[in-house]
């Protein structure tokens, strides 16, 4: 009710204006329509899953979105109009890349596995270990405009100039935000996109939530009880509708993100390599942060490989298949050795979460149900939803 009072203030606040200052009556009704846009915003959410957190200054509209899918897919986002979000966020591989480190625009490595967008809308902080970015339209920026490493490696005055030289961004952008065509609205319309990417309806969410007793296999909800279970205790760190600890939305009593060690390097590894490759230590400088990052959402995991901050854990070149094409052989293969590292215990000396990462015992047979539940994850209509595909 205070939102349809407030409209109609501006309404007749704007009717009032006529014939005197015409500009700011246009910028009123657009701040109108946008704000009754927001109110009525239909997330389709997946069945038991909360709203998103939005921040107040980046309202959620369909032309937003609209126009933040046709930049995500966008080559004029970098500089050498080489790539764009999309070159290293494949729909068809839950919006990862398949490969152990990002390489940007220039063909520089990035230091960390770009990570999958799935279910972004619903994380605290973005990145593997970066606790100063706490919405989408702070880290938006960096793939954008970073240098350190170049991505998109574009400027925003050479992303503005480009998109107003394109009529059909005109109209977007017109739509989206009144006209405005600057760096700050193409950020917003990307983070509007990224976070419709919701992925809600695999195997699991079927036969958990929905109550289909067949849509989950015998090995799958074996996998599924060891993976709760307080033998391999992965939801611990993996936990909830998104599988993750870290996880806020409306309503949502905590907002905590949880760094973790999981023993994948020892201290001494991590010491020899690059204070940017060291996680959480590269920010706040404490020794206790060395090897610390957040636990990544498990959703659709099967796709997502090679495995852990660094890419590290793959499989063999010949089960690799093609580059963002999803191979059952290499899924099973990596996984595996996840599950194998986790049940060594990890590696020591270092700063890994002793508590969780210690040795424990799997048959053959437990370790087969246990990636079969976690294969049970992918979200088949996500990986084809043609809202999220590219427009062009």
């Amino acid at each position: 009710m205070n939102r349809i009072i407030f409209i109609l203030f501006l309404f007749l606040s704007n009717c009032y204006l006529i014939n005197k200052t015409p500009e700011k009556n246009n910028n009123l009704v657009v701040l109108a329509l946008l704000s009754l846009n927001n109110t009525s915003y239909n997330w389709n959410l997946p069945q038991g899953f909360p709203t998103p957190i939005v921040p107040n200054e980046n309202p959620m509209t369909e032309a937003k979105v609209n126009l933040g899918r046709f930049l995500f897919y966008e080559k004029k986002l970098s500089n050498n109009q080489t790539q764009s979000c999309a070159s290293c966020h494949i729909q068809s591989i839950a919006f990862s890349d398949g490969i152990a480190v990002g390489v940007g625009s220039t063909g520089e490595f990035h230091p960390r596995n770009s990570q999958q967008l799935v279910n972004v809308a619903y994380l605290p902080k973005l990145t593997w270990s970066n606790n100063n970015l706490n919405t989408i339209e702070q880290q938006v920026r960096l793939p954008l405009f970073g240098d350190n490493p170049i991505e998109l490696g574009i400027s925003g005055e050479t992303a503005t100039n480009r998109l107003k030289a394109d009529s059909r961004y005109t109209d977007l952008f017109n739509k989206a935000f009144g006209g405005t065509i600057d760096e700050q609205n193409i950020r917003y319309a990307l983070s509007a996109f990224s976070r419709t990417l919701i992925s809600g309806n695999s195997a699991y969410d079927k036969y958990v939530t929905q109550k289909i007793p067949s849509a989950m296999t015998a090995s799958q909800i074996r996998g599924m009880n060891i993976f709760n279970g307080e033998v391999a205790e992965c939801f611990h760190c993996h936990g909830g509708f998104n599988f993750s600890d870290s996880t806020t939305h409306t309503g949502a009593v905590l907002n905590v993100t949880q760094y973790h060690d999981n023993g994948n390097k020892s201290t001494t590894e991590y010491n020899a390599l690059s204070e940017n490759k060291r996680g959480l230590y590269e920010l706040t400088k404490k020794t206790s942060d060395i090897g610390r990052f957040r636990a990544p959402s498990l959703r659709n995991i099967a796709l997502t490989y090679p495995y852990m901050h660094d890419g590290s854990f793959d499989c063999s070149p010949a089960n690799k298949g093609t580059l963002g094409v999803y191979s059952d052989a290499c899924a099973t293969e990596a996984l595996g050795k996840v599950i194998d590292h986790y049940t060594s215990g990890g590696k020591t000396p270092s700063n890994k979460d002793t508590g969780f990462i210690r040795p424990f015992s799997l048959t053959t047979g437990e370790r087969t149900d246990l990636i079969n539940f976690l294969k049970s994850l992918t979200d088949e209509d996500f990986l084809k939803n043609q809202k999220f595909s590219s427009p062009f």
